[in-house]
């Protein structure tokens, strides 16, 4: 059974162990060094003091994990977040992305959050290290393209583009209220089912695909 729940400080090795590839095989994050686990254990503590750090998990086993981030420190921006999402090598193209992206959009609404950014490294051709896949995956989400940095992150010997990608969660009113930060609104929707841990679909991890998340 494929279990959706917040991570934990327990699972940094299982994290890290899935992010550890993408830094060192492929332009998906433009991060040259592995990080070490003290460094990722402080990213999930600074991440969950407001917003969701989400483990998708089959039997116990990390298959991926999605994450929201602040878009921008200032106050003014505290109706936005950005999306990180990161699956095991070998899972993807079996929807695993989509539930995780789906939970974290349907926690950002209940937070009162409106609009969700993602910057998404682009290649000018698909090359070994990086393809369009994750932009076309975002696309298939409801992103769209905002903008583009030509030729901005040097990764491999290789000049690869930047995307913003964006989705509206809801309409922006004259009047917003603050958004609720995770933890509150955790503690507020306590036995409602809309908050993890909670099962999803049963999707078998097959051999390594080239299709998006």
């Amino acid at each position: 059974m494929l279990l959706i729940r917040d991570a934990v400080p327990a699972d940094i090795p299982a994290l890290l162990a899935i992010y550890a590839p993408y830094v060192r095989d492929t332009a998906v994050t433009f991060e040259y060094e592995v990080p070490g686990e003290a460094e990722f254990a402080e990213r999930l503590r600074r991440v969950q003091e407001r917003f969701p750090w989400l483990v998708l998990e089959r039997d116990g086993e990390a298959l991926g994990y999605a994450s929201l981030s602040p878009f921008h420190p200032r106050a003014a921006y505290q109706w936005d977040a950005e999306t990180s999402i990161y699956l095991r090598p070998g899972c993807g193209g079996q929807g695993l992305g989509t539930l995780l992206l789906g939970a974290l959009e349907d926690i950002a609404l209940g937070m009162g959050l409106l609009s969700l950014y993602a910057c998404i490294a682009v290649p000018e051709a698909d090359d070994a290290h990086l393809t369009g896949a994750s932009a076309a995956f975002h696309r298939r989400r409801g992103y769209r393209l905002l903008g583009t940095f030509p030729r901005c992150g040097y990764k491999f010997g290789t000049w690869y583009h930047m995307v913003w990608m964006e989705k509206a969660l809801a309409p922006r009113p004259a009047e917003p209220a603050p958004p609720v930060p995770y933890p509150l609104w955790k503690e507020k929707n306590t036995g409602s089912g809309r908050i993890p841990p909670f099962p999803v679909e049963t999707i078998p991890c097959q051999a390594a695909s080239s299709e998006a998340p």
